[in-house]
């Protein structure tokens, strides 16, 4: 079961770059994004599916895509591509909160 939650948050890392590639892609007419994008969604999305197999689905879900959008904010923040603000860093450490308290439950 830990190996399965260390899967689930390296696939939400994973998510987080498919989601900044995509972006990047405009459109999927720049190549080295959209490779990017390509190789990123499919070890998210298979490392999400190795993990529900131990895992409900439902925590599964909401674990990866926490994961994923709270790192996707965080380096658009971090590179300037998003302003930064306090109800964003607060709302952020919430989100991360809420993921740890989803382990802690399981």
């Amino acid at each position: 079961m830990v190996v399965s939650w260390l899967i689930l948050v390296v696939s939400g890392v994973f998510e987080a770059v498919w989601a900044t590639a995509l972006g990047r892609s405009e459109g999927f007419t720049r190549l080295v994004p959209t490779v990017v994008f390509g190789v990123s969604v499919v070890i998210s999305m298979g490392g999400l599916a190795w993990a529900m197999r131990d895992l409900p689905t439902g925590t599964a879900y909401a674990v990866w895509v926490g994961v994923g959008a709270s790192l996707t904010v965080i380096y658009a923040m971090a590179t300037g591509v998003e302003p930064v603000s306090l109800a964003k860093i607060l709302l952020l450490l919430g989100l991360v909160g809420c993921i740890i308290g989803l382990k802690l439950v399981q």
